[in-house]
């Protein structure tokens, strides 16, 4: 005599669906704590003095959108990226890197032209984005100004994530559904 439902891979089965439902419960979790995180920091007022630059281990994610001063004693390298200007126009980005601490980045302005400009250092005032780089606001080097660093920029994908494990474990029950029909269907 055999079995109708083989044990060992039904509990593989429904054990993995399980687990994929409990990942959906934890991202539905994760996308709540992205939201508190994102209120926080939208309630963080962007007109505030500036408090020196902390450079330690953790500066990036306790001072993240909050206006900082730092002195940029020198300048190890400049690159251009894609950026937008405060206007919203696209453009150019002018980053520098900063000999102030753990290779800190200075979002020097914004202009059309890739080339960088010129800047040798000095204060630097500004806004910590997500990335831990300083947007100076006022800009510097005779560039425009960017874009502000704005909270509600960070992506919270984790209710898609939710339902993508869920999708899953309906998914993997659906077929193995189908799996144990198409045997029963060979049996008789």
């Amino acid at each position: 005599m055999t079995r109708a439902i083989p044990i060992i891979p039904t509990v593989l089965v429904v054990a993995a669906a399980g687990v994929m439902v409990w990942l959906g419960f934890w991202q539905l979790g994760r996308s709540e704590e992205k939201f508190e995180m994102i209120e926080r920091f939208a309630a963080i007022p962007s007109e505030v003095e500036a408090a020196p630059l902390r450079t330690d281990s953790a500066w990036q994610d306790e001072q993240m959108f909050t206006r900082v001063t730092l002195d940029c004693t020198a300048v190890n390298s400049m690159r251009s990226t894609a950026g937008t200007s405060a206007r919203g126009a696209k453009g150019f980005a002018h980053i520098a890197e900063c000999d102030a601490g753990a290779g800190v980045e200075v979002a020097l302005g914004w202009a059309r032209d890739p080339a960088a400009p010129e800047f040798q250092g000095g204060t630097v005032t500004g806004i910590v984005d997500a990335a831990g780089k300083i947007v100076a606001d006022p800009p510097l080097a005779d560039l425009e100004p960017l874009a502000k660093p704005d909270p509600n920029d960070l992506p919270n994908n984790h209710l898609a994530y939710a339902g993508q494990w869920f999708f899953f474990a309906l998914t993997a029950l659906v077929i193995y559904g189908f799996a144990l029909r198409s045997r029963a269907t060979k049996r008789t």
